[in-house]
């Protein structure tokens, strides 16, 4: 059970909320802040019935996080590898040269929207109904972002195919019921929104129509209450039960595709956007659908997130970075006291190097890692290291991620780089040798 935020911070919060609720215009807006397993404070504005926490709305794109987990379970379970070609698990479409990671990524070049009528306002049938041909690949192999709906439409295709089963049966199963994601479903199901258009001009609305999107439920169709984003809030924080494994989910949040038109830095993994704000890096998804706009972020370095569901096109600014920031403001994480733990190496390995004339610190860090990087107040490469099954060393982030780290005596190798205990150690296997002369 998460505990409830202070009364002082509550009061914060709902501060924000009502405004953003007021001033967008938002038939309701529901809004939360989740730590703990669940959410610490929540709230439900304009016309919601109680209680607001059980009432669903729909999540848009947050559907393409849920599909890219089930994807990524099918990795894990070797059943197909992020390399491999679309054509080889999902024959017959003229996307079948994109691999399996571009499409999770949006580098696969497909376009935006699938062929046909608007699909988030036009029923949809089957993949051949679809009518996918040459035309809806705009952009090469791996050449910039290209935000597609159209791509995640593919992969729900690919789930399907290779569980032998609907896209949903397989997300209920493999994602929704091991999380307790019970009140989350592919169409409205008890209490639910109404998805509405607010009139630019006057304060009136529109109903927004609903319909099953055929195949390309999997980019955008999932319907959920307040509790169950939560939950997946939590998921999202580490709380992964037996549905992915930490080293998975964290491989998903590692930016790949960079998308240059943001105002601030922004990019895509493996299913999940990742945003640099205000020095913290935020991983989630945000959602969209006729008539709603939904949202799930979450800090895992303060392991705090926060989710938001409103019924109306368009208006709302996005209020779960805000709440992120109250709460860190307000009540900021207090971390667990050091302790002391065995180094993963041998004392003698860590220390300074050099990388010809520069100072780096091989250091021994929390989980049994090691890090490479510049010294103190000094600008440079950085990367954590883990241990690899072989008993080697290789790169988790930064310059160096993917490259394997070797110690010797004398000298590191990392990705051909040498380093020294001394600038330029003359008895170590400097690359291009050392000048006889030596420094003068």
């Amino acid at each position: 059970m998460a505990e409830p935020v202070l009364p002082s911070t509550a009061r914060v919060l709902l501060a924000r909320t009502a405004r953003v609720q007021r001033d967008g215009r938002a038939p309701s807006l529901l809004a939360g802040v989740v730590r703990d397993g669940g959410l610490a404070w929540s709230v439900g504005l304009g016309g919601v019935p109680d209680p607001h926490t059980d009432v669903q709305y729909r999540l848009g794109s947050i559907s393409k996080t849920v599909t890219a987990v089930v994807v990524m379970r099918l990795r894990d379970e070797g059943r197909l590898h992020l390399d491999d070609p679309l054509e080889r698990h999902l024959p017959g479409t003229p996307l079948g040269d994109r691999t399996i990671g571009q499409l999770l990524s949006h580098l696969a070049g497909a376009s935006a929207e699938s062929p046909g009528g608007w699909w988030e306002r036009t029923p949809g049938g089957s993949l051949d109904e679809l009518g996918v041909s040459e035309t809806d690949v705009v952009l090469g192999a791996a050449r910039r972002f290209h935000y597609s709906n159209l791509g995640y439409g593919l992969l729900g295709e690919l789930v399907a195919q290779a569980r032998g089963t609907s896209w949903f049966d397989a997300v209920r199963t493999e994602v929704l019921e091991p999380l307790g994601m019970s009140r989350t479903t592919p169409r409205p199901s008890g209490a639910a929104a109404q998805g509405m258009a607010v009139h630019p001009w006057a304060d009136v609305v529109l109903a927004e129509p609903e319909h099953d999107a055929g195949v390309m439920a999997a980019a955008g169709q999932l319907w959920a209450t307040l509790i169950d984003l939560g939950r997946f809030a939590a998921f999202l924080l580490g709380d992964t039960g037996d549905v992915l494994s930490a080293a998975t989910l964290e491989e998903m949040g590692e930016p790949a595709g960079v998308d240059s038109s943001a105002p601030s830095w922004s990019a895509y993994g493996l299913g999940l956007q990742v945003i640099r704000m205000d020095g913290r890096t935020l991983t989630g998804h945000g959602g969209s659908m006729p008539g709603f706009l939904a949202g799930v972020f979450v800090d895992r370095e303060e392991q705090t997130g926060s989710v938001s569901l409103t019924n109306t096109t368009t208006g709302p600014e996005p209020i779960v970075f805000g709440l992120l920031a109250d709460l860190r403001a307000h009540e900021p994480r207090v971390v667990e006291a050091w302790r002391p733990s065995p180094a993963p190496v041998d004392l003698s390995s860590l220390g300074v190097w050099f990388w010809g004339p520069s100072p780096v610190v091989l250091r021994a860090v929390a989980g049994g890692m090691l890090h490479l990087g510049p010294m103190p107040g000094r600008p440079g490469r950085a990367s954590r290291f883990r241990r690899t099954d072989d008993g080697g060393w290789v790169g988790l982030d930064g310059y160096y991620a993917g490259e394997r780290l070797t110690i010797a005596d004398d000298h590191l190798d990392v990705g051909t780089f040498i380093f020294t205990r001394t600038p330029y150690d003359p008895e170590a296997p400097v690359p291009g040798g050392v000048d006889e002369r030596g420094w003068h």
